[in-house]
């Protein structure tokens, strides 16, 4: 698979494959798959050559399971065999009530929650340990601060952070210095406010990990009605149109590395494809007007 960077000179440079695995939909579906389907969905990643694999404490159905989906990853890389190059980027930050979601960005919730993370991913320090989102209850500073404490102290290699806007990442810059290795925000063809962001990212070296990178379905479950200028792509070229959708997002810059989601082997191998695929001139021009 192709590879792309992610870290910096600082804390370390690691290439990964430029597609990863949102490893969610495990965890959280409602016709999620049993656990020896969740694990073979791994290991078809693994063998698909991603080393991304993107996760949270929060990824489950409901407060009871809280940390199933970590837990999930955990157990499918120690069934593999030889997981050393593979990262794991987990969050923090978001919490669960019920079957509700809420947030805590406060500095002592973030070190629980990091403690609690590192039990259940059995490691000694976190790879990619990203904010979930922010909190309104807690200033942004304060968070960034708690995240800085928890790489000083080498609970995390490398801090991310999702769901922000340029002034919240370079505050988080300013206050994270290099440590500050990605951010993760929604973008896709079918929602891309946040192409700003990406921008942003790109001209200071920041992965940038789209979450929902194939936003826009339609509810018949096809990307093809909220996108057709994707859906024509891929019938010229004779592949899925999430294999288009992925190749759009690795063209967008260097720095891009989609999370697609995927709860079956199949999925994740056809989205693995995407690194493969070359998109012209025209039909790059065609899928960046939409």
């Amino acid at each position: 698979m192709q590879q792309r960077s992610i870290g910096n000179d600082t804390v370390g440079r690691l290439d990964v494959g430029a597609i990863g695995l949102g490893a969610m939909p495990l965890s959280t579906k409602q016709d999620r798959p049993s656990p020896t389907d969740a694990e073979a969905t791994v290991h078809a990643a693994l063998d698909a050559g991603v080393t991304l694999i993107d996760t949270a404490d929060a990824y489950a159905r409901d407060e009871s399971e809280f940390g199933h989906n970590e837990e999930l990853v955990a157990l499918a890389l120690r069934s593999y065999g030889d997981t050393s190059s593979v990262l794991v980027a987990t969050k923090g930050g978001h919490t669960r009530r019920g079957t509700d979601w809420e947030l805590d960005g406060s500095p002592a919730y973030l070190r629980r929650a990091c403690e609690a993370s590192l039990r259940r991913l059995h490691v000694d320090a976190i790879g990619l340990y990203q904010f979930h989102r922010p909190d309104p209850a807690t200033p942004w500073e304060d968070s960034m601060g708690a995240l800085r404490s928890l790489h000083d102290d080498g609970l995390v290699r490398m801090v991310g952070i999702s769901n922000a806007d340029i002034a919240q990442i370079d505050a988080a810059r300013a206050i994270l210095g290099p440590a500050l290795v990605s951010v993760q925000n929604q973008f896709s063809p079918g929602w891309r406010s946040s192409a700003g962001e990406l921008a942003h990212c790109a001209a200071h070296g920041l992965a940038w990990l789209p979450w929902s990178p194939f936003g826009g379905v339609s509810a018949a479950g096809s990307l093809d009605a909220a996108a057709p200028a994707f859906a024509e792509v891929a019938g010229e070229l004779g592949v899925s149109v999430y294999q288009v959708t992925l190749a759009w997002h690795l063209a967008q810059s260097d720095v891009v590395l989609p999370i697609p989601g995927a709860s079956r082997p199949e999925s994740i191998r056809d989205s693995a494809a995407a690194t493969h695929l070359t998109l012209s001139d025209d039909q790059l021009a065609c899928l960046n007007a939409g």
